[in-house]
């Protein structure tokens, strides 16, 4: 098992209520293994204890990208919530400690 951040980086930020994180794999191989395995369901069974909703996955494969979008995560938006993280800045940087079992990716350092 390895932090997802070995074999990806991402983005985040808020779309009102809802926040979005962008998944970029660092290889196409570890593309290929976020398109296979880091699904909807697996994003929002990770984000559960933070009360989000449903969660939507697109693939965007010309930027070798799955994109999610939370619903519900930010508790009403940047202007409403009294999150730390109203703008949801800090959900990529989160959903890259999830461990996850693709050691085999691994790039050598």
């Amino acid at each position: 098992m390895i932090p997802l951040r070995e074999i990806a980086f991402a983005r985040s930020g808020d779309k009102g209520n809802s926040a979005n994180i962008a998944v970029f794999g660092r290889t196409s191989a570890a593309y290929a293994w976020l398109r296979d395995h880091l699904t909807a369901a697996v994003v929002e069974d990770y984000f559960r204890p933070l009360g989000v909703g449903t969660v939507t996955r697109y693939e965007v494969p010309n930027l070798e990208v799955v994109n999610f979008v939370l619903a519900g995560a930010l508790g009403g938006g940047g202007s409403r919530s009294l999150r730390i993280d109203a703008q949801g800045k800090t959900l990529g940087m989160a959903l890259l400690e999830m461990q996850v079992d693709a050691d085999e990716l691994i790039a050598p350092r």
